[in-house]
């Protein structure tokens, strides 16, 4: 499925998969990567990512490797989704899926007709 082709089943994915979304409501609650300005957005927050490919894959590798230790106590499991989400940025396997959870997670909200 290519990416036009998932952008017209859902549209709502558009914003922070492919391009900025300028649509969407400045004060919306959204999760994801905003590749336009480099920067990981979660709800309001926005925290800015490194612009060397080398540190951005480190810093995923390392939090996805941290968050598998999540049951110490300063470590935890969020790191892995989060780790996944800097990676996604560079890597298409996690790109993917990414992409393909966010379809799930769509499927499984959407209320049965």
């Amino acid at each position: 499925m290519t990416s036009a082709c998932i952008h017209s089943v859902y549209p709502h994915l558009l914003g922070m998969t492919e391009r900025h979304d300028t649509t969407a409501k400045p004060g919306a609650k959204r999760f994801g990567i905003d590749h336009s300005t480099g920067h990981i957005v979660m709800g309001a927050t926005r925290v800015p990512l490194p612009r060397s490919r080398a540190a951005r894959v480190s810093i995923g590798s390392l939090l996805v490797v941290c968050g598998f230790l999540g049951f110490l106590p300063i470590l935890g499991f969020w790191m892995v989704p989060l780790g996944v989400l800097v990676l996604s940025h560079d890597l298409h396997v996690a790109r993917r899926m990414r992409r393909r959870f966010a379809v799930w997670w769509q499927k499984r909200r959407k209320p049965a007709p």
